[in-house]
């Protein structure tokens, strides 16, 4: 049994966070455990509140876990706090975990804040050298890299200063498109750029037209994390994933009256 715990934010229609990440941990096969850091109201049309839940407990959730299953894998996604993302660092090398994804959950889809801005510092400098592979979409990595992302050139240079940050390997996301005033193969495809500190690689995928993407970078991080805690090297780890959350996208159906949830079980 391959156990994978999900450190993230509730969302009340399971398109994202703790519920779109077991799902997925559950259809690729493996047992999912979850320490939940915020709770969300929220339905395909928005969020329209965020609670988020006590440090102390969210520590008393990883313990909880942690000491009775255990984990081969965990990944993180809303950490909310400086003070939320300083408790996974201390739980991580606590219990001498190992195949931590970092999904550095910032910013919503709006655009509303998810994290402070001491959080995002700590994030860089202390959680991510403890991972094995960081996932941010293109405005985290401007956020974390304090550049603008205007083509793929920019790309591979932020890859390279978070890899100069402390990442074992970088995976920027390549859903956004770039407003650019260029019509080239960057909004023609997705591509998601991968780097170890010695090459770049890409995962490429022609862009597919829909608006029901809300919760797809939550799966993907949760899909890698999954088939590494099964002992798959990095690269077809990525793979898989990527083809997995393809399939996603183009298979969802959007259940609400909304446009931004996709449900990849009907």
């Amino acid at each position: 049994m391959y156990k994978v715990l999900t450190i993230a934010g509730s969302d009340s229609c399971c398109g994202a966070g703790v519920q779109a990440d077991l799902k997925v941990i559950s259809a690729l096969g493996a047992y999912g455990t979850c320490t939940i850091t915020a709770l969300t109201a929220q339905n395909s049309l928005g969020v329209s509140s965020v609670f988020d839940v006590p440090a102390s407990f969210i520590s008393q959730q990883i313990d909880a876990v942690i000491s009775d299953i255990g984990t081969d894998a965990l990944k993180t996604g809303m950490l909310v706090s400086e003070e939320v993302v300083e408790i996974v660092c201390d739980k991580f090398k606590k219990y001498s975990l190992k195949n931590l994804v970092v999904d550095p959950v910032i910013t919503s889809h709006t655009g509303k804040r998810l994290l402070t801005g001491e959080g995002v510092r700590k994030l860089v400098t202390e959680l991510i050298p403890l991972s094995c592979l960081v996932t941010p979409n293109i405005p985290e990595a401007e956020i974390m890299t304090e550049r603008k992302i205007k083509n793929f050139s920019d790309i591979k240079e932020a890859a390279a200063v978070l890899y100069e940050q402390g990442a074992s390997n970088v995976l920027i996301k390549g859903g956004h498109v770039i407003n650019n005033g260029n019509e080239d193969d960057i909004n023609e495809e997705i591509i998601d750029l991968f780097y170890d500190g010695n090459e770049f690689q890409c995962f490429r995928e022609k862009r597919i037209n829909m608006s029901n993407v809300h919760g797809t970078g939550c799966m993907y991080s949760a899909a890698i994390a999954t088939e590494l805690a099964k002992g798959n090297e990095m690269i077809g780890s990525i793979t898989t994933a990527k083809k997995f959350i393809t399939k996603v996208i183009k298979e969802s159906s959007m259940p609400g009256k909304g446009s931004r949830l996709a449900d990849f079980y009907s």
